[in-house]
């Protein structure tokens, strides 16, 4: 047995894709200088004279950083602030387009003291140095809102609390967001997470090798935030007539969309984001029946029916009025759930209960 190295064997031949970069990510390696001189810096496999550090390490591409390739998102990378060492993302956008509009009106100073705001924050923004149609938008790095997933009843009460209290005030600003599904629902997770972790292989520390154990939701505390105002509109609240049309964005089932006819994206928002409640939680969890006449009223076939996002929040703030300490602290019980796992895995959350209590 040779004990010389701990490292796992190197692949003889790495897949070319590890080797050599993507077209994606080319194009991030010309502009690694510049944002650099704004502050930011890239992984070490986005930057200018990038070779494979496991051909000189004899490391396996397993264990070697570099060898992970920027996701297939073109207008998105993961980078660094120099100042603080803050992982962020940077988000190409077009200068001056309606995204960067709506995002920077909603950072604005005044708005981000307002605790109801729930858009992301904008930290930057800068036009390109070669094309000045182009622009950067820096925003806090963010995980998917069940990422990793919800353990407890009360972690997903909080996620309502916040998403419907940041729908109302961002309608109280006359955005509608119009694609507010799963996916553009994220989280701050770095308090859950003191050491960090890496921005592809999340479930790793930011070297990429080392497992990485969160610490609680309910213990550490996180934000959640709407992202993506692509296809989000402005109607000044002043403004008599509130309609929109375009059929876009990822949740096909409001009825809406499928009309061709205009419609009231503010209400379109409250069905997306009572479907989100319906698809992530209802139909999976068991104990989180409370949420039917909240999910129910805000799907309502007809937009009319829906309540505006302030009367949804009021209805939400009754229904979370009665719920007791123990039932927020129970664990989500999965609807497919079996008695011998129920059984045990009530056990641990009943033992956990009685902990929080001391």
């Amino acid at each position: 047995m040779n004990g010389s190295s701990n490292a796992r064997p190197s692949f003889r031949k790495p897949p070319a894709s590890l080797t050599n970069l993507l077209d994606i990510e080319r194009r991030w390696v010309e502009k690694q200088p510049f944002l650099e001189s704004k502050g930011y810096m890239l992984r070490d496999r986005l930057r200018p004279g990038w070779k494979p550090s496991w051909e000189t390490t004899g490391k396996s591409t397993l264990d070697s950083e570099d060898a992970i390739v920027l996701p297939a998102r073109p207008h998105l990378v993961d980078a660094v602030r120099m100042s603080d060492k803050t992982l962020v993302y940077i988000k190409r956008v077009g200068t001056n387009d309606q995204e960067s509009r709506i995002a920077m009106m909603l950072s604005a100073p005044k708005l981000r003291k307002d605790k109801r705001n729930h858009c992301v924050p904008i930290w930057d923004m800068f036009e390109d140095d070669v094309d000045s149609a182009i622009s950067y938008i820096v925003m806090p790095f963010l995980k998917l809102m069940d990422e990793p997933p919800f353990y407890s009843v009360g972690e997903v009460i909080d996620f309502v609390d916040q998403i419907l209290e940041g729908l109302r005030f961002l309608h109280e600003q006359g955005v509608a967001h119009r694609d507010c599904s799963r996916k553009n629902l994220m989280m701050d997770a770095s308090a859950m997470y003191p050491n960090g972790f890496h921005p592809v292989k999340q479930r790793f520390m930011p070297d990429a090798v080392t497992p990485v154990w969160p610490r609680s939701r309910s213990a550490a505390g996180v934000t959640y935030y709407y992202v993506d105002f692509g296809i989000s509109v402005y109607i000044p609240p002043d403004q008599q007539s509130k309609l929109a049309t375009g059929n876009l964005g990822r949740d096909r089932d409001p009825p809406e969309l499928w009309t061709g006819e205009p419609y009231d994206p503010f209400k379109l928002d409250i069905f997306i984001i009572g479907n989100v409640f319906r698809k992530e939680f209802h139909e999976k969890f068991s104990n989180v029946d409370f949420l039917f006449p909240l999910i129910d009223q805000m799907t309502q076939h007809r937009p009319q029916d829906r309540p505006d996002a302030a009367t949804a929040f009021r209805q939400w703030e009754l229904i979370r009025g009665k719920m007791s300490s123990f039932g927020r602290s129970w664990r989500l019980q999965p609807r497919n759930e079996g008695i011998p796992d129920k059984v045990a895995l009530d056990i641990v959350s009943f033992a956990r209960w009685i902990f929080w209590l001391n």
